[in-house]
């Protein structure tokens, strides 16, 4: 997994930092963690597969028919 080095961080900062990650009961580095996950991928972020489906609602919907096959499958064979 990557690793990341934060020089020159001010004093305030670091403070401020433990100060936070103390409150929410986790380290430093855990605060860090999560404070870039949430910069980077915020949870209002669209997703493909939502907006896909909000698509072919707005277009009217699909219909699909599929059958399924209900015959029994012959275990397979290693030999």
């Amino acid at each position: 997994m990557p690793s990341v080095t934060v020089r020159n961080l001010p004093e305030e900062t670091h403070r401020a930092l433990r100060v936070r990650a103390a409150t929410h009961g986790r380290s430093t580095e855990a605060e860090i963690r999560a404070i870039l996950e949430s910069a980077v991928r915020p949870e209002s972020r669209v997703k493909l597969g939502s907006l896909l489906a909000e698509i072919g609602r707005e277009a009217g919907g699909v219909e699909l028919e599929i059958g399924r096959d209900k015959t029994p499958s012959d275990p397979v064979s290693f030999e």
